[in-house]
């Protein structure tokens, strides 16, 4: 979900007003989307959960080297990246997933609400 996209004009009309991300939020949204921008790309991009990049993150994984790693087609001997990101976890962690798993898109919504 790209945050540009989002602006006051095109709005549910479900939504109250209250309720609806003022100007400054939306900037700030902006802001920190940059910082979690190649993470949302690298999870549309090798088709993986929330729970897969959460664990990345928490390894210190770097999203722009993750297509090094995605290789198993044309290197049969590599896993496929969701089971080596779960198989590097559990290895580090000693425990199958993160206990809270959440998504970018509710970090940065928290993020948001913390700074203003």
């Amino acid at each position: 979900m790209k945050f540009e996209s989002l602006t006051l004009e095109s709005h549910d009309p479900g939504i109250a007003a209250s309720d609806r991300p003022s100007v400054g939020a939306i900037e700030k949204m902006k802001n920190l989307s940059s910082k979690y921008q190649p993470w949302i790309d690298a999870r549309k991009r090798f088709h993986l959960s929330h729970a897969h990049i959460q664990m990345a993150r928490e390894l210190g994984l770097n999203p722009k080297k993750l297509g090094g790693l995605a290789n198993h087609r044309q290197e049969p001997w590599k896993a496929p990246l969701p089971e080596f990101i779960a198989e590097l976890y559990r290895k580090r962690f000693g425990k199958d997933r993160p206990d809270d798993v959440r998504p970018l898109e509710q970090i940065i919504a928290d993020r948001v609400k913390g700074q203003s």
